[in-house]
């Protein structure tokens, strides 16, 4: 049996459950549980917010444990090694997406909390192809919001060949801005923050901004007109996109990677005439989840974490929902 904490109903509190997971499927692994970070995606379950919770309904996408056991056919991973797992727990491994390595956008990808029960457990299983290995000097207790968050802002980076020479502004210096900034100081870029309040310019320059911008001061957003290779915006509400886009560069591009549910207002003109574009991306592939757990390891990056015990997972839920953490939530065993 696992031992997990589930909500009932949506908007529920979590309380004990356990259940039986039943035979380990040949491709997969079981995971024992040291951390696991909490997300706002969880939060977005927990409330069935997108409509696809089935409860009893177990959270938890961002693991960092040990491999408990092995399906008879996995041969990349031995009982005791250190992993991490996101939030894909299975994929096809058969379609041209998948076999052009771009796993994570698999039409048929199987989610880690969607229609099974995830890591606010003793111990998760998953699809070994879904699991990456944590390197040796990368620390458990801040890992686990690499694989959600990490991975959201860092695929960008990989997926448009940015260059280590390009200019790039972050909007949103939360739980994935934060990480953001880290990795695009290390990456060798020009990093701005844009920022809404002059209590958070001294946190973004310490974080790995070189400048900061006031997103809430219209006369600082012209003046940057022309400013910037790429912007990063890691938020879920609706700003002036028109604003941002003006601050691009010739062939700039407006990156979404905060899951914003509302439409988007765009002046088509001020894309056509400097060729701008605007994306999105979800997280990343395995195998760039990987070169991002090599390269935090390389430059010693890591989320910035506050750690509450498994048993007050409510307590930490609260913290997220409601209170303003320092930046990701994570949850220990």
């Amino acid at each position: 049996m696992i031992k997990a904490y589930a909500v009932l109903e949506a908007g529920g509190k979590l309380e004990p459950f356990e259940y039986d997971p039943g035979p380990l499927a040949d491709h997969d692994v079981e995971i024992d549980v040291d951390y696991c970070g909490i997300c706002h995606s969880d939060l977005s379950m927990i409330n069935n917010e997108w409509g696809v919770t089935k409860y009893p309904f177990v959270p938890g996408h961002e693991v960092a444990g040990r491999i408990s056991a092995v399906g008879k056919h996995v041969s990349k991973f031995k009982v005791g090694e250190r992993v991490g797992l996101g939030w894909h727990s299975a994929y096809c491994n058969e379609c041209q997406t998948c076999m052009e390595g771009d796993h994570n956008l698999c039409a048929t990808a199987e989610e880690t909390i969607v229609g099974r029960h995830g890591g606010f457990a003793d111990k998760v299983r998953a699809q070994a192809a879904s699991v990456v290995a944590l390197p040796e000097n990368l620390k458990s207790e801040s890992a686990g919001p690499l694989f959600c968050g990490g991975i959201t802002v860092y695929n960008p980076l990989v997926q448009y060949d940015i260059k280590p020479t390009a200019k790039v502004a972050v909007i949103g210096i939360g739980g994935l801005g934060h990480m953001a900034l880290k990795f695009l100081n290390a990456w060798g870029c020009e990093v701005t923050a844009f920022t809404s309040s002059e209590s958070k310019v001294e946190q973004a320059l310490e974080l790995g901004a070189h400048k900061t911008l006031s997103s809430t001061d219209p006369d600082a957003l012209k003046k940057a007109a022309y400013s910037f290779d790429l912007i990063i915006s890691t938020v879920n509400v609706g700003l002036n996109w028109n604003a941002y886009i003006r601050t691009l560069k010739t062939k700039g591009r407006l990156h979404f990677v905060g899951a914003l549910l509302e439409p988007v207002k765009l002046n088509i003109i001020s894309l056509m005439d400097a060729q701008r574009s605007i994306s999105a991306s979800p997280v990343g592939s395995p195998a760039v989840i990987a070169q991002m757990l090599d390269f935090a390891d390389r430059h010693n990056i890591s989320a910035e974490v506050e750690e509450f015990e498994m048993k007050n997972v409510n307590e930490a839920v609260d913290r997220l929902e409601n209170g303003s953490p320092r930046f990701r939530v994570v949850l220990k065993k």
